[in-house]
C-alpha cells in the first residue's frame, strides 16, 4: 500500500502541473494552437522548420502555425499524457494488491474520468472550443486532481488524537461546501470559456447599470449556436457581464460559507488537528478572493490569472481533507 501512496502523490504533484498548464494554455488562447489531435499539425511536435510549417499551413489553411501557441498547447499533452499513464499505473497495481486492502473501486473510477478527460481534450479542438465542452475539461481536470487526493487520503493511516466527535455531525455540512465551491469552480470555468473575465470591471459586484444588463436567456445556453469557432466568444456584452456577475455572486456566498464552516469547526475543536486544517482552508479562502480582486483590479494578469486556478485547486483539496477527517477519522 505504501507503493501506491507514493505513486498516488506524485500523480498529485503532476496533476497540479496539468491543471497549471490547463489554465495557462486557456489563458494565452493557445486551445486552437494545435488544430488536430493528439498531434500538432500531423506531428508529435511542432512544426519548426520552413517546410513543416509549409505543409502544416496548406494541410490547415483557416490556422496559420503560431509556433509558441502551439508549444503551449502540446507540452500541455505530453503532462496530460504523462500523467494518464501515471494513473494507469496506479490502477494496474492497486488491482493486483487488492487482497492487501488496497482500495480498487476508486483507482478504477480515476482511470474512467481521465480517459474521458482525454475525450473532452479531443473534443475542444475538434469542436473549436465550445465552451461547455471548455468548462467539462476543466471540471474533469479538478474532478482527476481531487480524486486523487480523496485517494492519498484513504491509503493514509492517521487518526484524530481525542476523537472530536461533537463535530463530526459539521461533516455533512463540508459536503455541502465541497458541492458549493464545485459550482463556483464550473461558473470560474463557464465565465472563463466564454471570455467574459474582464466584463466586469469594477468592485464589489460589477460597473454602474449592471442590474439592468442582466439577462438570463442565452448566458447560460448549454447548446450554443453553430459557429465556425468558439474561440474569443460568441455571446453578446450583456450576456457575459450576467455570466461575470453570477461568477462574483457565487464568490461571495462560497467565501462566507467556507469561512463560516471553517470557524465554527475551529471554535468548536479540541484536537490540534481540527484547530489546524480550518486555519489552511482560511489562508487559502483569502488567497484566493486577493487574487480574484487582483485579476479585475489589475486585468486579468496572467500569472494571477494562472494562480487564481491553481489555488482553487489547493481550497478544494483543504475542504476535501477537512470533510473527510470529519467524517472517517473522527
Amino acid at each position: 500500500m505504501f507503493e501506491v501512496r507514493r505513486l498516488v502523490f506524485v500523480s498529485i504533484l503532476l496533476a497540479l502541473v496539468v491543471v497549471s498548464l490547463g489554465a495557462y494554455t486557456r489563458l494565452t488562447h493557445a486551445g486552437l494552437g494545435c488544430p488536430d489531435w493528439p498531434g500538432c499539425y500531423g506531428l508529435i511536435d511542432v512544426p519548426q522548420t520552413q517546410e513543416q510549417i509549409a505543409k502544416a499551413e496548406a494541410a490547415f489553411p483557416e490556422r496559420p502555425v503560431e509556433i509558441q501557441k502551439a508549444w503551449n498547447e502540446m507540452i500541455h499533452r505530453y503532462f496530460a499524457g504523462a500523467l494518464g499513464l501515471l494513473i494507469l499505473w496506479i490502477a494496474i497495481v492497486s488491482v493486483k494488491r487488492r487482497k492487501q486492502g488496497t482500495p480498487v473501486f476508486l483507482p478504477l473510477l480515476i482511470l474512467a474520468i481521465v480517459t474521458f478527460q482525454a475525450l473532452l481534450g479531443m473534443w475542444t479542438v475538434t469542436m473549436k472550443l465550445m465552451p461547455v465542452v471548455v468548462m467539462a475539461h476543466l471540471l474533469g481536470g479538478f474532478t482527476t486532481l481531487c480524486l486523487l487526493f480523496l485517494l492519498y487520503l484513504r491509503l493514509s493511516n492517521y487518526r484524530i488524537p481525542g476523537g472530536d466527535w461533537s463535530i463530526k455531525k459539521y461533516a455533512r455540512f463540508g459536503l455541502l461546501g465541497v458541492v458549493l465551491l464545485t459550482a463556483q469552480i464550473a461558473l470560474g470555468g463557464w465565465t472563463s470559456s466564454n471570455y467574459a473575465a474582464l466584463h466586469c470591471t469594477e468592485l464589489p459586484i460589477c460597473q454602474t447599470g449592471w442590474l439592468e444588463q442582466l439577462t438570463f436567456e442565452n448566458s447560460f445556453d448549454l447548446i450554443p449556436p453553430e459557429k465556425d469557432t468558439y474561440e474569443f466568444g460568441h455571446l453578446d456584452h450583456d450576456e457575459r457581464i450576467t455570466i461575470h456577475v453570477m461568477h462574483r455572486i457565487g464568490a461571495i456566498v462560497t467565501f462566507l460559507y467556507l469561512g463560516w464552516l471553517a470557524l465554527v469547526v475551529r471554535r468548536k475543536a479540541q484536537s490540534s488537528f481540527f484547530q489546524t486544517v480550518p486555519l489552511v482552508l482560511l489562508f487559502i479562502l483569502f488567497i484566493q478572493v486577493a487574487l480574484g480582486v487582483s485579476n479585475v483590479v489589475m486585468s486579468l494578469p496572467l500569472g494571477i490569472a494562472v494562480s487564481h486556478n491553481v489555488v482553487a485547486a489547493c481550497l478544494m483539496m483543504a475542504l476535501i481533507t477537512l470533510t473527510y477527517s470529519l467524517q472517517r477519522k473522527t
